[in-house]
């Protein structure tokens, strides 16, 4: 995939992602919603920044399987049930993106959400890729 990441001066720099991606490329991949079950279907991890790690390494997992990397990522979107929450630990969250994920940064969105299918997760994601 080529991946141009945009990200207009007139927009407020953004941080831990991009305003837009312009992706080419010859397959779509749609990555199903994502939270920190183990392979037993558990949800695992106490605290957000433990179930952020576990839920974007599954992403990723699933990428991976579909023949993606992260660099193609165009767009992710992040649900949790506790946007303050997400803020006060987004140092902590970005560290963890930068490495399971690297720095190239999909378009991205935070939505706070009231709960999740597994009433223990407090994150999920889900995105897509566009692949070479």
């Amino acid at each position: 995939m080529t991946a141009e990441r945009v990200n207009p001066p007139e927009l407020s720099p953004p941080t831990g992602f991009s305003h837009a991606v312009v992706a080419t490329g010859t397959r779509l991949v749609f990555l199903a919603g994502q939270t920190a079950l183990d392979a037993g279907g558990e949800v695992t991890g106490d605290t957000l920044p433990a179930q952020f790690e576990r839920a974007l390494a599954n992403l990723l997992s699933a990428l991976r399987a579909a023949g993606g990397t992260p660099a193609d990522l165009a767009r992710v979107t992040v649900y949790a049930t506790d946007v303050a929450a997400y803020r006060t630990h987004a140092v902590e969250l970005g560290r963890t993106w930068r490495e399971l994920a690297g720095r190239d940064y999909p378009a991205m969105a935070v939505v706070e959400v009231v709960r999740l299918w597994d009433e223990r997760a407090l994150v999920e994601l889900d995105g897509f890729a566009v692949l070479p």
